[in-house]
């Protein structure tokens, strides 16, 4: 299957729900589309720039390690 995003003034919202209900679950599948999306997709692209330019800061196994410790021992108590 392929995807596509639309954008729509929210009045017409129901014609097009409505013209999308006459193809089959086969032929056409309806996902609501994350919330979040435009915000993850921008914090993504800030992150991959960071990594590109070489600014990006990295955590050791061992950092990462003691944080999950750290973390998991807050929610033990």
């Amino acid at each position: 299957m392929e995807a596509i995003r639309l954008e729509f003034q929210p009045e017409i919202k129901e014609k097009i729900l409505k013209f999308l209900s006459s193809f089959s679950s086969d032929e056409l599948k309806i996902t609501q589309e994350d919330p979040d999306f435009d915000e993850n997709r921008k914090k993504l692209q800030e992150r991959a720039e960071k990594i590109t330019n070489g600014t990006a800061e990295y955590s050791t196994f061992e950092e990462l390690n003691i944080l999950l410790e750290d973390t998991i021992s807050k929610y033990e108590h």
